[in-house]
């Protein structure tokens, strides 16, 4: 028999409730529904950092970690895929997020697939997903799905864009790329265009030589 899906999402949220955890329950359901629809079973964990403040600030001096925060480690690293969220201060992420990404393992998310998603005020802060997010989970050597998600204060309301590029859009559409890469769906094939030939972009192709005897 199959074993199920090990989904972890870790949320940073620092309030609660919080409009972090809030847009992580919306992946994880999203992604748990992905996976069903594609026959998997899923075993669902959800690390909320909040409750490891305090052992991620002892780990930082001590070097280890201990009880529920080793647990909590442990679950990431045998996570078959993961869903990590954020809320965003002075644009970027969260220390409390960055904290606890920096006391694991090296190579300890290598090859994993991750979800990334964001949440603040007001929109201005979405680029935070690509020149902090993406760049940190590459570093860890991740493999993070095409489709991160941002959420400001207005997407959770009557005033959030509507159909596939308001939030519940974005939530399906990105929770659909980390199923098939946590179910082992086949990469899409590349599409590119056809190259034209050296002639047919530059025209006549004049040897360096004889440029130089020019």
């Amino acid at each position: 028999m199959t074993r199920p899906l090990r989904l972890v999402v870790v949320s940073a949220g620092l309030s609660q409730p919080s409009s972090t955890r809030l847009l992580a329950d919306q992946l994880a359901d999203a992604t748990t529904s992905a996976l069903a629809e594609r026959g998997a079973g899923v075993e669902l964990t959800v690390v909320e950092l909040r409750e490891h403040a305090h052992a991620l600030a002892d780990h930082l001096l001590t070097g280890f970690a201990s009880g529920a925060l080793a647990d909590a480690v442990a679950a990431v690293g045998a996570a078959d895929a993961l869903v990590v969220v954020t809320p965003v201060f002075s644009a970027s992420y969260s220390g409390l997020f960055k904290t606890f990404f920096d006391v694991l393992e090296p190579n300890l998310l290598e090859g994993t697939p991750v979800l990334l998603a964001a949440t603040a005020g007001t929109a201005r802060h979405s680029l935070v997903l690509e020149h902090a997010l993406r760049p940190l989970f590459s570093y860890l050597r991740a493999v993070t799905v095409p489709t991160a998600v941002f959420a400001a204060t207005d997407d959770f309301g009557a005033g959030g864009q509507p159909g596939e590029d308001g939030l519940p859009g974005r939530v399906r559409r990105a929770a659909g790329e980390l199923a098939a890469l946590a179910a082992g769906a086949p990469a899409a094939p590349r599409r590119t265009a056809a190259l034209p030939a050296p002639d047919e972009e530059f025209g006549e192709v004049i040897p360096f030589d004889q440029l130089l005897r020019r």
